[in-house]
């Protein structure tokens, strides 16, 4: 298993804790100097919090834990394209790099709908990799909704 696959299952573990408590089942960490610095899963109806995103939690986690709000090394993983919001905290941290598992047509920032994490008119620019356990990341999206169908 590759090092992208690796730490994407750690951002799936974190989707995991999401569909658990009923959240849309979003994951990710933040890996650096090959460790984890951060993780976040989806807490919006938990922590009734609009912001509460896996990736905004995540970078929070990250940015406490280094004592910096500058993540320059960092690559931060995620199991579905992350929405304009949530790309924009990443641009915003100076990150280097996002992986993310899943498109999303409906919302996503990053390749989906917008591109702003390597638009060239930034201030700073992301390098990008998407697909990265995608299944899996797909199915569960699909399962929790599937269910929510029918409750």
């Amino acid at each position: 298993m590759c090092n992208d696959e690796r730490w994407m299952k750690a951002a799936l573990d974190e989707a995991y804790i999401a569909f658990s408590l009923g959240e849309v089942p979003i994951g990710a960490v933040i890996v650096q100097d090959d460790q984890i610095i951060g993780r976040g899963h989806n807490r919006r109806i938990v922590d009734a919090d609009p912001l509460a995103h896996a990736e905004v939690i995540a970078l929070r986690d990250a940015a406490a834990a280094l004592g910096t709000w500058r993540l320059d090394d960092a690559t931060m993983y995620v199991t579905l394209e992350p929405c304009p919001m949530c790309a924009g905290a990443l641009v915003q941290s100076r990150m280097s790099c996002v992986v993310y598992g899943a498109h999303e047509p409906k919302s996503g920032a990053i390749r989906s709908l917008y591109q702003l994490c390597d638009d060239p008119r930034a201030a700073h620019q992301l390098a990008v990799r998407s697909g990265v356990c995608e299944e899996e990341a797909r199915a569960l999206m699909h399962t929790f909704f599937a269910q929510r169908r029918k409750d």
